[in-house]
């Protein structure tokens, strides 16, 4: 049975670059990792890239098929949609790269403290978390957006707080790999507390689990926020976004089939680009993904 491999623990931009290098190694991650760039840098540069202003309506260019003025057509209400799909990716992206580290953040830290308390105290604790993950995510996420809007000060912390309980688990499951071995027996034997083996011991041996994890939990993150606009829970008209433009152009696919289309094409690749590169981090952090936290 093969090892997997041990990658140095020195400084973190060595292992940075270490890291980087086996993830652009492997043909998967270079396309994964080339994919999400492109969105991130579409993200940050598209506003100054976009031939048309997104709001710009044109009552005689409704549903006008792709031309050389417009490569993607125009929608119902005669938008550039090009400019459109080339903005949409911005809020979602915006939104969810804040929700995902906050998500991994506390799932994490109450995943490896109760991984180390154990007893009673974990048993209940993971029968809450069991509770919370055997109620759809939508119905969940709907209740509170409905109950305190739909404006990004509301999406993050809920995106934050609901995608954060499964990383309760994955903290968990990685903190018992660790909490039996010798220098973390070594640490209690010494009187160290509960917060220093966690930050000293626990953390630095549980951190790649939980990168991993974090770029899964971005990519279905992105998933619920485009269903959550396309449902009409997202952004807000006229605000470019992926699920909102699906929404919006369905009814009118047997005209301006591009409509649907592009920003379906958008988001799969954003989507397989973000689970492309976890896998190739998995692999290069010595990581098995397929292996499952204990109940």
């Amino acid at each position: 049975m093969s090892q997997a491999p041990t990658l140095p623990r020195g400084p973190a931009r060595n292992r940075f670059l270490v890291v980087l290098g086996d993830i652009l190694a492997r043909p998967s991650g270079a396309i994964g990792l080339a994919l999400v760039s492109a969105h991130l840098i579409l993200a940050i540069i598209g506003p100054a890239i976009v031939p048309y202003d997104f709001t710009e309506m044109n009552a005689a260019a409704m549903l006008a098929k792709p031309s050389s003025a417009h490569w993607l057509g125009n929608d119902h209400l005669g938008r550039d949609q090009l400019s459109r799909v080339l903005l949409g990716g911005r809020e979602a992206i915006l939104v969810t790269s804040i929700a995902t580290p906050l998500a991994v953040l506390w799932g994490g830290l109450v995943g490896v403290f109760f991984g180390l308390a154990g007893g009673r105290l974990d048993e209940v604790l993971m029968r809450i978390v069991d509770a919370f993950l055997s109620l759809p995510w939508i119905l969940k996420m709907l209740v509170l957006i409905v109950t305190f809007g739909t404006g990004t000060e509301v999406l993050i912390p809920t995106l934050g707080f609901f995608y954060g309980i499964p990383v309760i688990r994955i903290a968990r499951a990685a903190t018992h790999d660790v909490v039996a071995r010798d220098f973390v027996q070594a640490a209690r034997a010494r009187g160290h507390g509960r917060l220093t083996i966690i930050w000293r011991e626990l953390l630095p041996n549980v951190r790649d689990a939980l990168f991993v994890e974090g770029a899964m939990r971005w990519s279905w993150m992105l998933l619920a926020f485009s269903s959550l606009s396309f449902l009409g829970f997202g952004v807000s008209p006229p605000t470019p976004d992926w699920g909102l433009m699906i929404a919006d152009a369905r009814g009118f696919m047997s005209f301006s089939p591009m409509g649907v289309l592009a920003p379906m094409v958008c988001l799969s690749s954003l989507i397989i680009g973000i689970n492309l590169t976890a896998d190739a981090l998995a692999k290069a952090l010595g990581l098995d993904r397929a292996r499952k936290a204990p109940v």
